[in-house]
């Protein structure tokens, strides 16, 4: 195993809301090395996207704070990093794919002036060689006639090509990791599995490290290596992909399982029935004592509403936050 490129070490984020100090992040904990692909997965709410944020600099202060642990990029700490630092470092080392390409691109820019404006920033270029570089991205990324594309605007393109462009401007610097924030989201599944071969193509060509955030299990088992399962702000499971999906150990990474329709090569065998998880995400300005996921769990104990599980080793490499681990281990 290389040397992680990207490490995120007991990351604890907090809101203040109208009801009091929100924990969004609780003690995330993941690494990644070059060539991997991580997936985050959980419902909406659950905190992916804010540790996205978090790794970017970006959490908006105020109201939001980091309020402890480390992001380390190559062994530097980026929370300890200065503003004019992370501006070098964002879109040049790690760069980020954003869920909706139509409210991050610029309106009244060209596509191939908004992808030129990143390579001239960090890498120097002139105006006219970032133009070609631009055009060169989009080639790579698969759209058509990408020297007509490069002058247009973001409303004349359709919803996967914007998708595209946005991966373009993401890769236009080579980043060592890119974040990929539910890269799919409202786009129809055809186009939704181009954009996930586009992203395992562009991975085999440049061996960047990837972040994965998504709610859809299957898109996790498709293009992840190894996998984070969130829920309220922590992680309530790790592990390979094969480990995860095989023999999941947490309730909530079985529901989440549970509803991915399962669809048989031989039709006379019954498919087993879709399973909907009970309830709502609980509010993450009052999760309680216990564990966080008790009031929808069809397991729960005793235990589980008044002591919070910390994170136990189910198997090496693979842990959850589950008493059930502990009541399986003979006292």
């Amino acid at each position: 195993m290389s040397e992680p490129v990207l490490e995120v070490d007991n990351l604890s984020v907090t809101f203040r809301t109208r009801n009091g100090l929100a924990q969004v992040l609780d003690h995330v904990s993941f690494s990644l090395g070059q060539g991997e692909t991580l997936g985050i997965v959980g419902e909406s709410g659950c905190g992916k996207s804010m540790t996205a944020l978090s790794i970017m600099g970006l959490v908006p202060t105020p109201p939001g704070r980091i309020a402890g642990g480390a992001v380390r990029l190559r062994g530097e700490d980026l929370l300890s990093a200065g503003e004019r630092r992370m501006r070098s470092i964002r879109g040049n080392e790690i760069s980020m794919i954003f869920q909706e390409p139509m409210t991050s691109l610029n309106p009244v820019f060209t596509v191939g002036e908004q992808i030129a404006e990143t390579v001239r920033l960090h890498e120097g270029l002139s105006q006219r060689d970032a133009l070609a570089r631009a055009v060169e991205t989009l080639k790579a990324v698969g759209i058509p006639a990408p020297e007509k594309r490069v002058s247009e605007y973001p409303h004349q393109l359709s919803g996967g090509m914007r998708q595209r462009v946005m991966i373009a401007m993401a890769l236009a610097c080579n980043p060592s990791v890119l974040i990929a924030d539910e890269p799919t989201t409202a786009l129809d599944v055809t186009v939704q599995a181009q954009i996930f071969d586009l992203l395992r193509e562009l991975q085999d060509r440049t061996n960047a490290a990837i972040v994965l955030i998504t709610h859809d299990m299957g898109a996790i088992a498709e293009t992840a290596d190894k996998v984070v399962v969130m829920y309220a702000g922590r992680i309530i499971e790790s592990g390979t992909v094969g480990e995860i999906l095989a023999d999941p150990r947490h309730p909530y990474t079985q529901g989440l399982i549970a509803c991915v329709p399962h669809f048989l090569a031989n039709p006379p065998v019954e498919r087993p029935p879709l399973v909907e998880i009970p309830g709502l995400v609980p509010p993450l300005s009052d999760l309680g004592t216990g564990c966080a996921f008790a009031p929808r769990c069809r397991h729960v104990m005793p235990r589980c509403r008044g002591e919070r599980p910390p994170l136990m080793a189910a198997e090496p490499g693979h842990e959850a936050a589950c008493w059930l681990l502990d009541e399986a281990v003979p006292a």
